[in-house]
């Protein structure tokens, strides 16, 4: 019975295997969304075109995860959920979940939306030509990954930052100690050397008035 369970799902998975693979092949733009390095990477007609950074949804805030092809367009659009919040380029491709641009530069490549994925409002641009130019239905939006691996990728981001600038700080304070003893070293030999010359031309006066003096 069991087997024939195994069988009877087997043959239903197939055509949808088979639809989403015809998909696939078919989409001119794939835009494929990982939340865990917080990057889109696009292809058009099968080869790379961009590697954006995105940032997705932020604590208390989902991106649902799947697969979708754009529902519809706006070249701005507003939020009336989030007061009116600006939204250039929005492609609309789940309910209210967009890829727009975001005036908060300074926060891509990091959670920090309500849930849609923001980009640098040049890409969003870029992106939405490319969905105009081939077409909704020949572009597909693929989103996967973890935004809480992509916080444990920011943490480690800032133990390494921490880490190489507690490294550099050290290096400066070694290079500034070093600096500091070749400078007492070479006073040092700058005041052996005058004292020498200085006892070399007391010996010369004394040979040249030495004489005259004692007479």
């Amino acid at each position: 019975m069991k087997y024939l369970w195994k069988r009877l799902l087997m043959a239903l998975a197939v055509p949808f295997m088979a639809v989403a693979m015809a998909a696939s092949a078919q989409a001119k733009v794939v835009v494929n969304v990982d939340l865990s390095s917080q990057r889109m990477h696009v292809t058009v007609n099968g080869k790379h075109y961009a590697t954006w950074r995105i940032s997705s949804g932020r604590k208390g805030y989902y991106t649902p995860r799947g697969t979708w092809r754009p529902k519809w367009l706006k070249r701005m659009h507003y939020s009336r959920k989030y007061d009116n919040a600006p939204m250039p380029y929005s492609i609309f491709y789940h309910g209210g979940y967009a890829i727009h641009g975001t005036n908060a530069i300074s926060r891509l490549g990091r959670p920090a939306s309500h849930g849609c994925i923001r980009l640098h409002p040049k890409n969003a641009a870029e992106l939405f030509r490319l969905v105009q130019r081939y077409g909704r239905k020949n572009t597909l939006i693929r989103v996967r990954g973890s935004t809480d691996v992509a916080y444990r990728n920011i943490g480690q981001g800032r133990r390494v930052a921490g880490n190489k600038r507690a490294t550099q700080r050290r290096a400066t304070v070694r290079r500034a100690a070093a600096a500091r003893r070749a400078a007492a070293a070479r006073r040092a030999a700058a005041r052996r050397a005058a004292a020498r010359r200085a006892a070399q031309n007391r010996v010369r006066f004394l040979e040249v008035y030495g004489a005259t003096i004692t007479r």
